[in-house]
């Protein structure tokens, strides 16, 4: 497969006049009334920092244009990346996750004005805010109700199955070595029912930032950022790639997770079935030339032809997090996070293409 680009690198969110200019970790969803609805964490100042916002923003035209990015969830704490989920006739799931006060001072021990903003946190505002949070639209997406807590968080959110189910495949809040718990999610009541896990027999491999995507033959797939568990003791990214594994079972049981790129070849992950029966991969290269990548299967992901680039050449190794969904035409919008310059901040881009 080739990749024909369409139009040029579209910026979708920024906020180029402000110190407060960084957004990241992005999700592309369709909506049921056929717009397009982005979810990032913007309006922060850097990486980590606790500033971030979960915001949206709307496309009525296929991605041409979007409306400015609103907050759906903005805590006191650092709110990260967004994930949107679409399900019934009108409903949205918006998640997201932050972190402690203590961890963002440790990141910014130099920075007197992150400082002074983390001097405000309360040990009211981290019991009633932090952790992986949701809210739930029934508008499609105008209006929000309240923040739900979950056990689980993932760059994308949960999907919907066929029937109506939605499950979501997620890291523990409180334990990323754990492996990736997959639960099913009651849109009623916001509670989530442990059905399965994903576990890896090498030690060495720590699973986090899963994506899901549903077979017509109701095979689950669920690709997975696999990385080296000494890279959480201060050791070396020396795996930074993706793993796969299935189940048959409605996602009760799953296979031993398989390395689909090079240990460095790049993540996290997000799927897509596409309307021709093509299986869709997208994730990030942080290694030279910095890229976003594709990958694609035609056997329902016994087989993966991998490192279709996207969009190369990027700036720095700050970037990633695609997500792709298929317009009506046929067309792939792709949107993800990146610098387009070595001294400036991240912003959310979107490429629109075709395979051929």
């Amino acid at each position: 497969m080739k990749v024909e680009l369409i139009g040029n690198l579209k910026t979708v969110m920024s906020n180029p006049h402000s110190h407060h200019g960084y957004f990241a970790w992005p999700t592309l969803a369709k909506l049921q009334d056929g717009r397009l609805a982005v979810g990032a964490s913007g309006f922060r100042v850097e990486h980590v920092c606790p500033f971030g916002k979960s915001v949206i923003s709307y496309s009525s035209d296929g991605g041409e244009t979007y409306t400015l990015p609103a907050p759906v969830i903005d805590t006191p704490l650092d709110d990260r990346d967004a994930g949107i989920c679409t399900f019934g006739e009108k409903g949205v799931i918006f998640t997201t996750f932050n972190n402690s006060a203590q961890m963002q001072r440790g990141y910014n021990k130099d920075n007197a004005y992150v400082q002074s903003y983390i001097d405000t946190i309360t040990p009211e505002d981290e019991e009633k805010y932090l952790g992986a949070l949701f809210r739930i639209s029934n508008d499609c997406g105008l209006t929000f109700g309240e923040i739900y807590h979950s056990p689980i968080t993932s760059p994308h959110g949960p999907i919907q199955l066929r029937d109506g189910t939605v499950m979501w495949a997620g890291t523990r809040f409180d334990d990323i070595f754990c492996g990736i718990e997959v639960r099913l999610l009651d849109t009623e009541s916001g509670e989530t029912e442990l059905i399965g896990k994903i576990t890896s027999s090498d030690k060495n491999v720590v699973l986090n930032e899963p994506h899901m995507v549903e077979l017509p033959n109701g095979r689950l797939i669920c690709h997975i950022r696999g990385e080296n568990a000494e890279l959480f003791d201060g050791g070396d990214e020396e795996l930074f790639t993706v793993f796969q594994s299935v189940s048959d079972d409605g996602g009760r049981t799953w296979s031993e997770p398989v390395m689909l790129l090079d240990k460095t070849g790049g993540a996290p992950p997000h799927l897509l079935l596409l309307k021709s029966g093509l299986l869709l991969s997208t994730y990030g290269r942080r290694k030279q030339p910095y890229g976003i990548m594709a990958m694609i299967s035609a056997d329902g992901g016994e087989t993966w032809q991998t490192d279709i680039p996207i969009c190369e050449n990027l700036a720095t190794d700050d970037l990633g997090y695609p997500s792709t969904v298929e317009l009506d035409d046929g067309i792939l919008v792709t949107v993800f996070y990146a610098s387009e310059g070595e001294d400036l901040p991240c912003n959310v881009l979107q490429q629109k293409w075709k395979n051929i």
